[in-house]
C-alpha cells in the first residue's frame, strides 16, 4: 500500500530536518506544509534536503495546523496514496512508530489510528504537568462529544487513516485552528469510523507551544458542547430512532421539569418565609432522580453503540 506522510510546519526550525531525515523507506511520499512560517520552513527543507519523496506546499496566509493537514491530505489523495499518517515537524512525535499507526489499518482492523500518550505511566513522566491535567480532562469530555469512549488523548496529532476515509471526511469543515483532531473524531463518529488506540510516547524538549491553555479553555469548551448536540441529532434523531432517543428525550425533559419546579418553589417559599413541605420537595427530586436514570441508561447505550467494523472496506 501506497503510504503518505503530511507534516505541517509553524515556527518547527531545523526540528523538520530531524523528523525528515529518520523517515524510512516504507513511506512513499512526504508532504511539508509550510504553513505561511515566519522561519520558511519551506525553504529550507528544499535547500538542505535531497529526498526525492519529499514536497513541499506552500499557504501564503497562516491557517492553522488543521488547514495545513488539510491541504497535505488533499495532495496525498490527488497522488494516489492509500493510507495517509499525519506527524508534527518539531519533533514530539517519533517517525520510527510510522509502520505501528499503519499496521491496523493495512490489516483492516480499523480505519482511523491516533496516538496515545496514557497508556503507560512511563510515558507521562516527560508530559509538563499543566499539559497532562488539561489533557486528562480532555480526554474525558471528547469521549461525551465524540462517542469514542473507548479511546484516549484526543489532542494527540500522530494520526493515520485510510485515503478512502480521508476522501469522505468534509475537509472544507474540518476546524483549521487546534481543534482539528477533536473535531475530526467527531467526523469519523458520524461516518462509523473505527478509531484505534496507538501506545506512543512523546518527546518535550526546549520548544515553545503555540497552543494557549487559556484559549482552549474557552474554545473547546462550546465547540465540544456544539458537536455534543450535532453528533446526538445525527446519531439518534436522523439517522436512527432507538431506546436510546426516547430515554434523551425523556432523561432531559425530567430532569429539566424536576430542576425549574425545585427552583421555583424554592424562590417563592423563600420569598414568604415559610419551609416547604414533604411533597412538595418530592415532586421536586423524584423527576429529577428518574430523569438521571434514563440519562444514564441512554450513556451506556451509547458506549456500547461505538463503531467496530471498518468503513472503508465499504467505501
Amino acid at each position: 500500500m501506497r503510504i503518505a506522510v503530511v507534516i505541517p510546519c509553524y515556527r518547527t526550525g531545523d526540528a523538520v530536518l530531524s523528523v525528515l531525515g529518520r523517515i524510512d523507506v516504507q513511506v512513499a511520499a512526504i508532504y511539508v506544509v509550510d504553513d505561511a512560517c515566519p522561519q520558511h520552513t519551506g525553504d529550507r527543507v528544499e535547500q538542505v534536503c535531497i529526498d526525492p519523496r519529499i514536497k513541499v506546499l506552500r499557504h501564503e496566509q497562516n491557517q492553522g495546523v488543521g488547514g495545513a493537514v488539510v491541504t497535505g491530505i488533499r495532495a496525498a489523495l490527488a497522488d494516489g496514496a492509500d493510507i495517509i499518517v499525519k506527524i508534527d515537524g518539531d519533533g514530539q512525535m517519533d517517525p520510527g512508530l510510522i509502520g505501528k499507526f499503519v499496521e491496523p489499518i493495512r490489516l483492516r482492523r480499523a480505519d482511523y489510528c491516533k496516538g496515545n500518550r496514557f497508556y503507560k505511566l512511563e510515558y507521562l513522566e516527560s508530559m509538563p504537568k499543566l499539559r497532562l491535567f488539561g489533557n486528562t480532562v480532555l480526554s474525558f469530555v471528547s469521549k461525551m462529544s465524540t462517542g469514542y469512549w473507548s479511546v484516549m488523548d484526543p489532542t494527540n496529532g500522530y494520526v493515520a487513516m485510510h485515503a478512502k476515509i480521508a476522501a469522505e471526511l468534509p475537509l472544507d469543515k474540518l476546524s483549521k485552528r487546534f481543534f482539528f483532531e477533536s473535531d475530526l473524531l467527531f467526523r469519523l463518529n458520524i461516518m462509523r469510523a473505527v478509531v484505534e488506540d496507538v501506545p506512543m510516547q512523546a518527546v518535550y524538549a526546549d520548544e515553545i507551544s503555540n497552543l494557549s491553555v487559556r484559549r482552549v479553555v474557552w474554545e473547546f469548551s462550546g465547540l465540544y458542547l456544539n458537536r455534543f448536540f450535532k453528533r446526538l441529532f445525527y446519531s439518534y434523531f436522523l439517522r436512527g430512532f432507538n431506546a436510546a432517543s426516547v430515554m434523551f428525550l425523556a432523561g432531559s425533559v425530567l430532569s429539566l421539569a424536576g430542576s425549574g419546579f425545585g427552583a421555583w418553589q424554592w424562590y417563592h417559599n423563600s420569598a414568604a418565609g415559610v419551609f416547604s413541605s414533604a411533597g412538595t420537595v418530592m415532586l421536586a427530586v423524584l423527576p429529577i432522580v428518574l430523569g438521571f436514570q434514563l440519562l444514564l441508561t441512554a450513556v451506556q447505550i451509547d458506549i456500547q453503540s461505538e463503531p467496530r467494523l471498518p468503513v472503508h472496506l465499504k467505501l
